[in-house]
């Protein structure tokens, strides 16, 4: 067959119709897979499409929502009292609250001249004629003046720079960690509203504020009190506070609301999770930490209390999604559903004709063509001999 015979052939037979052909096969095995098709297809229907993922409802992911965060506590260290405008940053609460659990202080800095860190590339000299004036690192803390100068009470000498003197890495003092600050409170406001709906929903109750103020959540018994306790949050996510206390970290806290509004939308209570978000690690990237700088005049000179602060931020990440009856969502996946259950006939065909129909006997039943033209009857001679006159009655059986 040539190439022009083949594609004549694929176009004439592209415009053929095909209809199916009913054909019962009295076989018990093929009866049992069919049956056994047919009943995992429809239950996964029923108890999967329809009944787990609710797929008779419309659906929203995209809800609008607003968060508010209250950090509450008093913690002492050493001789001095820090409240939350100490500890707290941001201090008019956010999505993202932050608390300072260790700090690493250097006092009186002022503008000046000192010595580079020996850690910095190129910073170690033993004349002036190792230093050039004017160089800048970005891994440094300043400007060099082409100097070489002893590093502070050390006999080796570094790159003299122009910074805030003392540089940190000499002059901070290590502060013993804020342990209490296992017991404070994080208040967590949250709002959502689902637009498609029309349904405005709340974390907590109305008309109930002052049970705020002594409660703390529990899924069961108080799952409208959104107030957690840091060390709640650290166990949640798996951490260990002291861990977290001397590198720091980022926890997100997941309000994830599931809301099915053919019920009352009074049901629909959020529910909360915790995961630690930065690498565990011991990289550099790891852990939490941030530098703030407090400012103030002295002898007319200004100084600063540089402060690197370690603590636990949290980053409250909602999800929501609603569901409501719709018509037009049933209609579809209903239709998918009947229309899948023809899988199994297509699968039971395809076992039949591989595997039981070894001498083709289904296969001639299965297909027909019907543009062939079906053979001439065959014709029969018969030959009659009687006996006696050739005139007979039929209705009486009896020869004349």
């Amino acid at each position: 067959m040539g190439l022009m015979e083949f594609f004549r052939e694929f176009f004439l037979g592209f415009w053929d119709y095909e209809t199916p052909k009913i054909m019962v096969v009295k076989n018990r095995t093929l009866g049992v897979i069919y049956r056994m098709v047919q009943f995992l297809v429809i239950t996964y229907f029923i108890w999967y499409v329809f009944i787990s993922q609710k797929a008779y409802q419309d659906i929203e992911t995209r809800p609008e929502s607003s968060v508010y965060t209250e950090m509450r506590g008093v913690g002492i260290l050493g001789d001095s009292i820090r409240d939350t405008t100490e500890y707290v940053r941001p201090s008019e609460g956010g999505d993202v609250i932050s608390t300072i659990l260790r700090r690493e202080v250097t006092h009186n800095q002022t503008q000046g001249t000192c010595a580079e860190h020996y850690n910095v590339p190129n910073a170690n000299c033993t004349t002036d004629a190792d230093c050039v004036k004017g160089e800048m690192d970005f891994d440094g803390h300043g400007q060099r003046t082409g100097r070489c100068v002893p590093y502070y009470n050390y006999t080796f000498k570094t790159c003299e720079i122009r910074s805030w003197c003392p540089i940190e890495e000499f002059a901070a003092v290590r502060e013993p960690p804020l342990v209490e600050a296992v017991n404070f409170s994080v208040f967590i406001k949250n709002a959502i509203h689902f637009p498609k709906f029309k349904v405005l929903r709340g974390n907590i109750k109305p008309r109930k504020p002052k049970k705020l103020l002594k409660c703390n959540y529990h899924p069961d018994t108080n799952p409208y009190c959104p107030v957690f306790r840091l060390g709640y949050i650290a166990e949640q996510a798996r951490e260990k506070f002291s861990e977290l206390c001397r590198t720091g970290g980022v926890i997100g806290v997941f309000i994830n609301w599931k809301c099915d509004f053919d019920v009352d939308p009074s049901e629909c209570i959020p529910t909360y999770s915790f995961r630690r978000l930065d690498l565990r690690k011991n990289l550099p990237s790891s852990g939490y930490h941030y530098w703030f700088a407090k400012y103030y005049n002295r002898d007319g000179l200004e100084y600063r209390t540089l402060i690197k602060a370690y603590g636990i931020r949290l980053d409250v990440i909602v999800h929501g999604q609603a569901g409501k009856f719709s018509l037009i969502p049933t209609i579809i996946n209903t239709v998918t559903a009947m229309t899948s259950v023809g899988i199994c006939s297509i699968i039971c065909d395809w076992i039949m004709l591989t595997f039981i129909d070894k001498n083709e006997v289904y296969s001639e039943r299965k297909f027909d063509d019907a543009s062939k033209e079906p053979s001439p009857p065959t014709v029969t001679e018969i030959t009659l001999t009687s006996f006696g006159s050739t005139h007979s009655d039929l209705s009486d059986g009896i020869p004349l």
